[in-house]
């Protein structure tokens, strides 16, 4: 790897742009490589690399001197000003400088819901099953900073965002593409470039690679080159069905132990089924794989149960950012007394939402924050018809929509945090969002 980088940047003048986690970790590898005319760190905010002979450039017009250096390193989630091709400099990232030195052994992972489960729930499964596995990506790992556990024969499973997919021209060779709903148009502005950048997932692999899709998500004619196997668990057409809890894969069947796991509902026990159909074509029995997914911990924020106070069961969904998760939540849990949702408002459409909390029994509707405001103001202007409006109970911010919860949510039932929105501007992440609402909870 360090060679790559060197015979990328020797006598280069080089830009990491963007200095978060990521690009903290690209400067340390690129100081490592060493070789570069010059290295320069550019962000919207101030910054102070360690390293003394690292030039540093911030402001709000810090994406305006692109051109001024030969190799850019762009970090996930900056928005470019223009397309990466009106650029005279090359624009490149990690995580492809990562894939073109061990894009054959990684293990690809996207969608808009469910990757972060999928990933870590398929590298604790093979690393369970004594496998050489190393976890890396946007589950919070930068791919730089693994590249001392990997060994001649290591397996690399790597969660991808759409940031991390958008500019790269190499592709996985296992590539797994669970959904795409829609989602940070705040970013992409349009549905159809935001779908693109997923795609990239397997734009770029061989007729000897893999691809795990979803149907409803199905690459068009001549897009795709490798083999694919399709998940699905509503068509019997796919190669890997789910069907209520029994994960079919040609003439085998795997039951899974629902009432043993951690991993609560449907949408979950779908993403069950595309990690099985990777251990399956990697030749993993399934009394390994029954082993690892009854040890597997859910992650935090993830409908996750956070405990009981005073007869209600709180559950965590922080992650929730997108209608569709908010209503697998409530289909999920049973006998849910309240939901809090709202959050940062991104233009995506409710109207998936409205019509399903219209007909679903859950008695109290906490709506907070932009997006509360807007799913309350559409149910008012366009859905008259909405059942039992007294169910609604509009509050300013989190704090207020737990004490809300406290108040209305009766004993006996469940109080589920699934936001379908994004905490972007109101908290660090979704992760602080998840840990306030406990705060609140329990204080």
């Amino acid at each position: 790897m360090l060679k790559l980088l060197h015979a990328l940047i020797k006598q280069k003048n080089v830009l990491v742009l963007g200095y978060g986690r990521e690009g903290k970790s690209t400067l340390r590898r690129l100081l490592q490589a060493g070789g570069a005319a010059s290295v320069t760190v550019a962000d919207q905010n101030e910054v102070h690399p360690e390293n003394a002979s690292v030039s540093v450039i911030s402001g709000p017009d810090y994406l305006d001197i692109l051109d001024r250096y030969d190799v850019v390193f762009k970090s996930p989630g900056i928005v470019l000003p223009k397309n990466p091709e009106a650029y005279t400099c090359l624009i490149t990232s990690q995580m492809e400088i990562f894939f073109q030195a061990y894009r054959d052994r990684i293990i690809g992972i996207t969608g808009t819901k469910g990757k972060s489960t999928t990933t870590t729930l398929l590298y604790h499964i093979l690393k369970e099953s004594g496998q050489n596995v190393v976890l890396a990506g946007n589950i919070g790992i930068p791919a730089f900073d693994i590249l001392e556990e990997i060994g001649p024969d290591t397996s690399i499973v790597c969660e991808l965002s759409c940031h991390q997919l958008e500019y790269i021209h190499v592709s996985p060779h296992m590539a797994v593409l669970l959904n795409i709903h829609e989602e940070h148009l705040d970013h992409y502005g349009t549905m159809e470039k935001y779908v693109h950048s997923k795609q990239q997932i397997y734009f770029h692999q061989t007729p000897d690679d893999l691809l795990f899709c979803g149907m409803d998500v199905l690459p068009a004619e001549g897009t795709c080159l490798s083999q694919i196997y399709t998940v699905s668990d509503t068509s019997v057409q796919a190669d890997i069905r789910l069907s209520g809890t029994c994960i079919h894969y040609g003439q085998h069947s795997y039951q899974i132990p629902a009432d043993d796991i951690h991993l609560l509902g449907h949408h979950n026990h779908l993403d069950i089924a595309f990690v099985y159909a990777v251990c399956h074509v990697l030749n993993l029995s399934d009394r390994d794989f029954d082993r690892g997914l009854r040890s597997y911990e859910p992650l935090p924020h993830r409908l996750h149960f956070a405990g009981i106070r005073d007869g209600v069961r709180y559950y965590d969904d922080s992650i929730s950012t997108i209608c569709d998760t908010t209503i697998q939540a409530l289909k999920s849990v049973p006998s849910v007394g309240s939901v809090l949702i709202g959050g940062m408002d991104r233009g995506i459409d409710y109207g998936d939402l409205i019509r399903f909390l219209s007909e679903d029994q859950v008695p109290h509707i906490i709506l907070m924050e932009a997006t509360g405001k807007r799913i309350l103001d559409e149910i008012h202007r366009e859905y008259p018809d909405f059942r039992h409006p007294e169910r609604l109970h509009p509050v300013k911010d989190l704090k207020e929509a737990v004490a809300c919860a406290r108040e209305v949510t009766p004993k006996g039932s469940a109080c589920i945090l699934s936001p379908a929105a994004a905490s972007y501007g109101i908290f660090k992440n979704f992760e602080d969002r998840g840990d306030r609402f406990i705060q609140y909870v329990f204080s």
